[in-house]
């Protein structure tokens, strides 16, 4: 499993708007701000949605800190998916949210 920092997944982003970025924080952490291409699958319900995510592309995830986006990208990796844990998390974010 890889991880990079939130100024790696920003430059990303400038490149790549159909980047498969999944923010694992709960649906009212999300609201109150997250990155515009982020798509919530919120961890407590993580298992029951790992069949919609898409894995045809690498997988970025994100949540406030980087603790359960690391807990959510080990439970991906061990599926066999392409995963990138974003260290930090949406407290380390300086760009743009929504």
């Amino acid at each position: 499993m890889k991880t990079i920092t939130t100024t790696e997944l920003e430059t990303l982003l400038s490149t790549d708007e159909t980047l498969n970025l999944i923010d694992v924080r709960e649906t009212d952490e999300f609201a109150g701000g997250h990155i515009k291409q982020a798509k919530n699958v919120p961890l407590s319900d993580f298992s029951a949605k790992v069949d919609e995510l898409d894995r045809t592309k690498p997988i970025h995830v994100i949540c406030a800190a980087g603790g359960r986006s690391m807990n959510a990208s080990a439970y991906l990796d061990s599926l066999g998916f392409d995963v990138i844990n974003v260290d930090g998390g949406m407290m380390s974010w300086t760009g743009e949210t929504v």
